[in-house]
């Protein structure tokens, strides 16, 4: 039996995101200094780059060396079937646009599933220095600091993070639901990158997040991380989120507080989004 077929506790797998992320972190920031080759996805403002791409090769490469035999989901390069059960699910640069603008917010970002569940995840923000990592039932980290939720805040005097579709009719409909919800929370805030946003709920950065249309890239690793530290992840209705998240809106906070959250963003008109 091949190594790699063997080999799939959470630990392991998650720290072969985190190496494979530190790899790509380093091409990334060094071809952002040289200069990006630009170019648009599904919309004038939906940017993609060279590095994207190259980022999402180095990653490819460093996984399938150890582990030929799994599976590879790529925000850029599509879907590569495995055998062995486990599946990485690869954002190469989360926040694409921050990258552009050379602001801070954005990262690196894999998860890996084993038949179809998220059990090690890893996300490098090199802005910020700072490296998150979870396994299931194992915990979550920033670097070597074991991340767990503090005290659940009021809704009023929460710190709400969210993000907003490329799409220029949603992207209105966003911008109702958050006016709406501003007064009602301490204050909101739009990084623009949902892995950096999932890991500031899970280090108390943020007290909540969510926003709709999410892809599996986008929530794979961040995801994982928020909820190994200690956070509910759910959609809407607080039921667990589907294979696809682009059809409902995840939220993500303190477990004490989701129901009052989740009635607050419904109330706002964020089932409509």
């Amino acid at each position: 039996m091949e190594l790699d077929q063997v080999v799939t506790a959470p630990r392991d797998l998650a720290d072969l995101a985190l190496s494979a992320a530190r790899l790509a972190a380093t091409d990334a920031t060094g071809r952002r200094r040289r200069g990006l080759e630009l170019s648009t996805k599904s919309s004038a403002t939906d940017l993609v780059t060279d590095a994207d791409r190259a980022a999402e090769a180095i990653i490819v490469e460093h996984l399938l060396a150890a582990r030929p035999h799994d599976g590879v989901l790529g925000e850029e390069g599509g879907e590569h079937r495995g055998t062995s059960g486990v599946r990485w699910i690869i954002d190469p640069i989360d926040g694409t646009t921050n990258f552009v603008y050379d602001i801070w917010a954005w990262g690196v970002s894999i998860g890996a599933e084993v038949d179809g569940r998220m059990v090690a995840g890893a996300v490098v923000v090199p802005g910020t220095d700072t490296e998150f990592h979870a396994a299931e039932g194992e915990g979550a980290y920033e670097g070597d600091h074991r991340l767990h939720l503090g005290q659940a805040a009021a809704l009023a005097t929460s710190l709400v993070g969210t993000g907003f579709s490329y799409d220029a009719d949603r992207r209105a409909r966003q911008g109702r639901v958050v006016a709406q919800l501003l007064p009602r929370v301490r204050d909101i805030r739009r990084m623009g990158a949902a892995s950096v946003d999932l890991c500031a709920v899970a280090a108390g950065r943020l007290d909540a997040y969510f926003e709709a249309g999410l892809q599996p890239w986008d929530l794979a690793a961040g995801g994982l991380i928020a909820t190994e530290a200690g956070a509910s992840v759910t959609n809407l209705q607080g039921r667990p989120l589907p294979a696809d998240p682009s059809s409902s809106t995840v939220v993500a906070c303190h477990p004490e507080r989701a129901g009052a959250l989740l009635a607050l963003l419904n109330e706002c008109g964020a089932e409509h989004v």
